[in-house]
């Protein structure tokens, strides 16, 4: 008799002040399917801490439906303009911690190894990674926003990784553990 095979949910996330795209795939084995994909819309929100909550509740709710196993997000990347920074800064800090909150652990990629993973190219266009994936996952129509086909490319990059990239925090005490430098007073 084989051992059966467990099936792992990974949900990917791009975390924005404006549109925050996720993406949950399954993993059973080497075979990968779809599960959801889409974005989360936050431009007519309000004020920035309101689309802070609003990212908070969104993904907790989406960890409610799906459970994933394990969460992977984009990370940001750097501009100039250090306004942007700290709000997507922000909006990925309480992506985490929602998934922090459900002793869910996280890993972060930066957008070149998601290409990478994706395509091939670090530099490749938002517009290939998702001609990629649409083949990937038989999708039958380009998103009109392409940030829930970047999350998607960043649960399927986590996939990729298989293990290789280690696991950051599993709960706030293990966060705590993984970052001495965070602690008041250290």
């Amino acid at each position: 008799m084989s051992p059966s095979i467990q099936e792992k949910i990974i949900l990917g996330l791009d975390p924005g002040t404006n549109i925050t795209g996720y993406g949950i795939i399954s993993v059973s084995g080497s075979r990968v399917k779809l599960i959801q994909f889409g974005v989360i819309q936050l431009g007519k929100t309000g004020e920035h801490a309101l689309k802070l909550k609003r990212i908070f509740e969104k993904v907790i709710q989406l960890i409610e439906e799906f459970h994933p196993d394990e969460v992977a997000l984009e990370a940001p990347f750097f501009g100039k303009n250090v306004q942007s920074m700290l709000k997507l800064g922000r909006a990925q800090g309480v992506a985490m911690s929602a998934a922090l909150s459900r002793e869910i652990p996280i890993v972060e990629y930066a957008p070149k190894k998601v290409k990478q993973a994706v395509t091939g190219n670090g530099n490749a266009s938002k517009e290939q990674v998702a001609k990629m994936l649409m083949q990937v996952f038989q999708i039958k129509e380009i998103p009109k926003l392409l940030d829930a086909t970047d999350a998607l490319a960043v649960a399927l990059c986590h996939h990729f990784q298989k293990g290789q990239m280690k696991l950051k925090s599993k709960g706030w005490e293990g966060f705590l553990k993984d970052n001495p430098q965070r602690i008041k007073g250290s």
